[in-house]
């Protein structure tokens, strides 16, 4: 019998980032982690500030899967994301100033963003492996099937899917996040693109974190067939991301004197 772990709720946003093409990926990569972090982290009204640094070489880690597009096109590769969840629904507004800030220094970095924004306490995370160190993630992006509801396919991923997930026993990470129907003026920020065709609309993401690499790279092998057929029926894409790193600059409301890996 799967033990349910403690489950805690969230309002955050995960904002996808391209990285400018006219100047080395890694160049853009350092100027996000130092100075472009330290507009961010000093948001009033933030819980926590995490900024996901993917792997540069990404075609899609999920097993192919019949009518799912599991490979990652190459435009649309994401190269890391800045996720950020509030104190409470009222805190993106005590926030407007640095986030103007965070406008004007986009373009020094970024060629595309993306802001994918979930209504309050929607984004879960759930205490798979408490004390026990991660060293390792993957993240999920899910597209849901065309004829798959809203409603339905968030009902599937805390129903089903999430509870599938904990059962393989391999997780020392598990976030949740669903997202709001796109809505490009949410995030209208000057010079840098904002292109989302529909077709290529994400719907919810799931972060694992694993011991370490052998462990994130087994579960493919092992797990991810069984999840597989679950999966199927309800989604359109599974773009299956390999994590560099993940760097906390804000943790339960407080700026850290240096980022936590």
């Amino acid at each position: 019998m799967t033990i349910k772990p403690d489950v805690s709720k969230h309002f955050t946003s995960s904002i996808l980032l391209w990285m400018r093409t006219d100047k080395p990926r890694q160049q853009g990569m350092d100027r996000w982690k130092g100075p472009h972090s330290g507009i961010i982290s000093a948001t009033p009204g933030l819980s926590e500030y995490r900024q996901i640094h993917l792997a540069e070489h990404n075609p899609g880690r999920w097993p192919a899967i019949e009518g799912v597009e599991t490979t990652i096109p190459e435009d649309r590769k994401i190269d890391g994301i800045a996720e950020v969840t509030f104190e409470n629904a009222l805190s993106p507004l005590a926030g407007r100033k640095q986030t103007a800030l965070a406008f004007d220094d986009e373009v020094n970095i970024f060629r595309r963003t993306l802001l994918h924004a979930g209504p309050p306490r929607t984004s879960r995370w759930y205490a798979v492996a408490p004390g026990e160190k991660t060293g390792s993630r993957a993240i999920i992006y899910l597209r849901h099937a065309k004829d798959e509801g809203t409603v339905g396919f968030h009902k599937f991923l805390k129903k089903e899917l999430t509870p599938a997930l904990i059962a393989t026993g391999e997780l020392k990470e598990l976030r949740t996040q669903v997202f709001l129907p796109w809505n490009e003026k949410t995030w209208d920020t000057p010079n840098v693109a904002h292109d989302n065709p529909k077709d290529q609309h994400l719907h919810a993401s799931v972060i694992l974190g694993f011991a370490d690499d052998t462990a994130r790279d087994a579960f493919y092998t092992t797990h991810a067939p069984g999840l597989s057929t679950l999966l199927a029926p309800h989604v359109s894409a599974i773009h299956a991301y390999d994590v560099a790193t993940a760097l906390t600059y804000v943790k339960d409301s407080r700026i850290l004197p240096r980022y936590e890996e």
